[in-house]
């Protein structure tokens, strides 16, 4: 390499120090971190939580002191940890969990369908005059409207007809009509009898009726969730 005026400034450029100022010398540092290399050798989220993990976990161990105070951090989480395990085994899991089944329970199968969306299925298998279908879905779009009405509330295992018998408590003048819609959907479900058009019909208006009546008496969550 040579100069302006041609001699070779390669010794020249040689003899030249390198001492970059405190902010060159840190953007140096910061850009030579950022490769690749040394980007891969940094810790993750879960390496670094791993390691707050165990070494919470080792700070439990035995005391080496003769103290028995050093022992009741310990003797504290151990009891905690008894206890929980206890709980579980004994009322089971957290009641969330059954609070879920219980909003998508509908005899005997996992329907998280709205009461409308019921309905219009009802109302399409009765167009196509699918009977059974028509009856079927009918009968719980009146059991999930009553539910979205938390006027009931469905548990798993209810059957048809313990459904009907608790509805009737809240509309004690449809007794008869209630009974009569739950032998109809266990008839068309499970006893392969066939639906007609006018028990479609007549559960039809049975459910648009209740949808506008006000119930005497609500069932208690709380209760039913138990049950």
């Amino acid at each position: 390499m040579t100069g302006a005026g041609g001699t070779w400034a390669g010794p020249l450029l040689a003899s030249i120090p390198v001492d970059p100022d405190a902010p060159t010398a840190t953007a140096w540092l910061r850009d030579e971190l950022a490769k690749p290399p040394y980007q891969a050798a940094r810790p993750t989220w879960f390496d670094r939580v791993s390691k707050a993990f165990f070494d919470w976990f080792s700070s439990l161990g035995a005391p080496s002191g003769a103290g028995l105070g050093s022992w009741v951090p310990l003797v504290v989480t151990l009891v905690i940890v008894a206890v929980v395990v206890v709980a579980v085994l004994v009322f089971g899991l957290p009641r969330w969990n059954r609070r879920s089944a219980l909003q998508h329970d509908l005899f005997g199968r996992n329907d998280a369908r709205s009461a409308d969306e019921l309905r219009r299925a009802a109302l399409s298998a009765a167009s196509h005059k699918d009977w059974n279908l028509a009856i079927s879905e009918m009968f719980r779009a009146l059991a999930r409207s009553l539910v979205e009405r938390t006027v009931l509330f469905s548990t798993p295992g209810t059957t048809a007809h313990s459904f009907a018998e608790r509805a009737a408590t809240a509309f004690p003048e449809e007794r008869v009509s209630l009974r009569t819609a739950a032998d109809l959907f266990d008839g068309v479900r499970y006893l392969g009898a066939a639906g007609t058009e006018s028990g479609f019909l007549s559960l039809a208006a049975l459910e648009s009726a209740l949808r506008t009546r006000t119930p005497t008496s609500r069932e208690d969550p709380a209760q039913t969730a138990t049950q």
